[in-house]
């Protein structure tokens, strides 16, 4: 699924254009993952809400940067309760790098998902993790071909989607871990009544994630009423105290 230049946000166009350029990794990469569905069923058996903390050092919808060692932000969101962490990698627009996320890993005992724009099978060679995101709208491959690739390496893919469309073309590439983005990265708006009108089409085998826009307790009630298994927040956890912040959206009273 190949999203036409023209739909885009200037700067999400500037983004996708940038991961196009950007090489692969040198050699293929075997990953022992640390499971996700695991870890979000031993998060609710505990009683908490499964949270997915980013690691988002900047964005073009934030203001200003976060300078803070990422592996110490990272141990601080584990504190406090995160279920798995995100870690940007694309360095041009987000500030993320592939050596932090290898510094993360190797801090925590949680899952970690790469967050990056990920267009095609070599970029995946780029460095190890847990997780690795693939948003169906902007990958240049075959979407099943891509996942398949994926797991291949032992990679567990969170495929991203927006709309319908992107859903069913998800589900028939055969992901098992879908995360549908509140954020329309076309426009750069925010819904979160996206997730709640697609979320019912999603078979219940699949583990769902509610991304981009989750801000307070009542945005986590919200989503997780629609029918999320797991909640991924960036700047509602990297804006402030962390570890205090991914404590209270994954403990809502």
């Amino acid at each position: 699924m190949n999203a036409s230049g023209d739909e885009l946000a200037p700067e999400v166009r500037a983004i996708v254009d940038a991961a196009r350029e950007r090489p692969g990794g040198d050699t293929r990469v075997s990953v022992d993952a640390r499971s996700f569905p695991d870890a979000v069923e031993q998060t609710v058996a505990d009683g908490r809400i499964p949270v997915i903390a980013e690691v988002k050092p900047t964005s073009p919808t934030t203001e200003g940067v976060r300078d803070d060692d990422p592996v110490e932000l990272a141990r601080e969101m584990v504190t406090g309760g995160a279920t798995a962490l995100s870690v940007l990698t694309e360095p041009d627009h987000f500030g993320g790098t592939t050596d932090s996320l290898r510094r993360i890993r190797d801090a925590v005992d949680v899952p970690v998902l790469r967050k990056d724009f990920v267009v095609r099978e070599e970029q995946l060679d780029t460095v190890e993790s847990d997780l690795v995101l693939l948003i169906a709208r902007f990958v240049d491959e075959d979407l099943s071909d891509l996942v398949e690739a994926a797991r291949e390496r032992g990679f567990q893919p969170l495929v991203e989607v927006h709309t319908r469309d992107e859903l069913v073309a998800a589900l028939a590439a055969g992901a098992d871990i879908v995360g549908i983005n509140n954020r329309d990265l076309g426009r750069l708006d925010v819904d979160l009544g996206t997730f709640e009108a697609l979320a019912p089409e999603v078979p219940d085998d699949v583990l769902l994630v509610a991304e981009s826009g989750v801000k307070t307790t009542d945005d986590v009630r919200r989503m997780r009423e629609a029918g999320a298994d797991a909640l991924l927040v960036g700047t509602a956890i990297m804006d402030g105290d962390v570890r205090q912040n991914t404590h209270t959206l994954s403990t809502p009273t």
